[in-house]
Formats: structure tokens, sequence, C-alpha cells
């Protein structure tokens, strides 16, 4: 990793509500937003990957991946019969590899019966096929599909980061040997790694801004849904296990909980009661966005908006706005991608009839 934030770096701006809830003041909806639909009829489609020609690569849920040029959606024909959705879990994380243009490669993440596993896969026209099966294995999964987490991106130095969750059990962030509650560091190549940060409940965005620095988004419980800056060897505090001392899975511990781990990290931001279920996240970048470039945009399930952040230089939160535009009006929104026109690529999550969106500025 490039760049490695100092803790006493990471600004934390709190007692000013904005429109969302949360713990950074608010500011008026940016103007000139445009939203059109890109491709439709996809069921809770979770990510998209762009191919150097501008094609996109979509991983749908319930285990199906699609091609979409210029609008038209054409399913890949891939051997997706091991994916187990249920729940949160099922076909989910999709990262094309950068140097796709000669090796046709992409890696994706799913849920199976007995673990959450990577595979690489390669191209040739509407098919692919595993070349690398799986890339790496062990991820834990809860048969239930609770907490599945699974983003994927590139770090500056091309590092594979794995965000997971925590399958909702107790001792799972907490554990060093586990998988579950991490942001991972592999290589890209040979599945290589582990852990580098842990203490998480639920990852479910990491954005790579152009100097190197990381931000992940995280599901909260009923409440704090957490932005974080990523620091390699830290904790970030999530233990419902109370240090071992209860049984069963206490969701009522705080998010980041610094009584317990009083070197935790603080959330750069958090959306305080009610939660938004914030999802993917990526910086914009680009003439285009005005003011907004180097705003962090970020989904919302439950929330069924975008929220677009100031991000300081040291990560930490200065402002938030909603643009009108997606505040309800396509329902639950869940992966985020900035495509090689500059453009910002949202997915929608309602289960019937999803969406592709291009999102610009005029």
């Amino acid at each position: 990793m490039r760049r490695v934030v100092a803790f006493a770096a990471v600004l934390l701006l709190v007692g000013c509500s904005d429109a969302s809830g949360g713990s950074a003041p608010g500011t008026p909806a940016p103007g000139g937003i445009e939203v059109e639909v890109v491709a439709s009829g996809f069921t809770h489609p979770w990510e998209i990957g762009f191919l150097p020609d501008g094609r996109m690569l979509v991983t749908e849920r319930p285990g199906r991946l699609a091609l979409v040029d210029r609008g038209t959606r054409t399913q890949v024909e891939a051997d997706l019969g091991d994916v187990v959705a249920r729940g949160e879990g099922g076909l989910m994380g999709l990262v094309v590899h950068p140097d796709f243009a000669t090796t046709n490669r992409f890696t994706t993440c799913a849920a199976t019966a007995s673990d959450i596993r990577l595979v690489t896969w390669e191209l040739t026209g509407n098919r692919a096929t595993r070349v690398v099966d799986p890339l790496r294995g062990g991820l834990p999964v809860n048969p239930s599909g609770r907490h599945s987490g699974c983003r994927l991106a590139l770090d500056h130095d091309g590092r594979l980061l794995v965000g997971t969750g925590d399958t909702a059990r107790a001792p799972v962030a907490q554990d060093l040997g586990s998988l579950g509650g991490k942001v991972l560091g592999l290589d890209l190549a040979t599945g290589e790694g582990g852990p580098i940060t842990r203490g998480h409940r639920n990852v479910q965005g990491i954005a790579v801004r152009e100097d190197g620095l990381v931000l992940t988004a995280e599901h909260g419980p009923d409440v704090d849904d957490e932005l974080n800056v990523l620091q390699p060897g830290a904790n970030y505090g999530w233990d419902p296990s109370r240090g071992g001392s209860v049984e069963g899975y206490d969701e009522g511990v705080p998010m980041t909980d610094l009584e317990r781990f009083p070197d935790a990290v603080p959330a750069a931001w958090s959306s305080g009661s009610p939660t938004e279920a914030i999802c993917d996240a990526v910086f914009l970048a680009g003439e285009r966005w005005g003011d907004l470039a180097g705003a962090l945009a970020v989904t919302a399930l439950k929330g069924s908006k975008l929220l677009l952040f100031t991000v300081t230089a040291e990560g930490g939160v200065h402002s938030v706005s909603i643009p009108e535009q997606l505040d309800g009006a396509h329902g639950r929104l869940r992966g985020a991608a900035l495509g090689p026109d500059q453009a910002l690529y949202l997915t929608t999550s309602n289960g019937s009839d999803d969406k592709v969106l291009r999102v610009t500025r005029g």
C-alpha cells in the first residue's frame, strides 16, 4: 500500500446532522445531475466491471453473469452451478484484471455451500471459463447468507482488496485465524496474502482514490453505518462477543468499541440513526464533475439514495449531499463504478427488472 494514513490525521466530524442523519454537515443537493437507464432486466446486480473496450461485466446475486454492450444485455455462459444464492449471499464482487486486454481475465467472489471463494475466469466471446479455481477459498459463510460481504477492488500496487463480512458469528471479526470481518490483501495472480485489517461487521464497499487513499463502506446494525479509512494492521472495533464474555451475537455493542479497543480506528463518518445500509463506493474523477471531482459516491440500499461525500486529503469527511434525482427515485442502489467515459454507473437492487443507471453532470 503506497499510502498509510496515520491515526492522528483522520478527521472525525461529529455533532452536525445532515439530511441522511449522518455525522457530517449537509450541503445543498448538487445541480446538473442527469440519470439514464443503460440496461434493464437484471436480478440484484451486484458489481460492474468495465472491459477495455467499454463493455460491462455485471454479476447478479442469483448466480448469473451478464455482458452489456451499448445497452444490449447478453447472458454470459459460465459454470456457476456451485453458487448458493441465499439471503445476502450469492454471486457478488467482481474485478477486471488490469491486463485483461491480453489475458481476458477477471475474478469473482461467490458464496458456495461450504465457503465464500474467489475464482478467476477467462472470457472468450460470451463464454467464461474457470482458469484459477479457487484463487482463494475458505472465507467463512453463514448458511443463511447473512453478512457475506465480498466487495473487490485493486489498490495502487495492484493488490486485490477483499472486504468480508463476519457471517453474523460473534467471534469472527476479532479472530485473526478467520478471514471473516476483515479486509484482505491478496496477490491477484496467486491468491496469496491475508487480513490487513480486522474488526469489521460487513464491508460492502471499497473505494481507492487516485492518491492511494482507501475508504471502506460498512453496514451497521440498527445504528451507525460507517465509512472507514483503511489503515493496514488496524482494528475497527466490532466485537459482538464482548471479548468472549457473552453467548450469541450481541448487536448492542458499538460499531467501533473504543472502550474495549482503545486503539481502534474511529469512523470517518457514521450514519447514526437510522442507518442507510450504505453499499458500494467510488471516487468521482474527471472534468465533467466540476466541483464534485474527488467526491466519494456511496450507494444506499435501505436509504434508496446516493450520498456524495466531500473527503479531506487525510480521509476525513467534510460534508455530504444527496442528489434529488437519486433520492428514492430508483429504489435500492447497490453497485457503483466509474466508467471510462468518467460517468458514474450504478445498479439498482429491487429484485425485479433491476437496472444499470448512468449518472452524469451537465
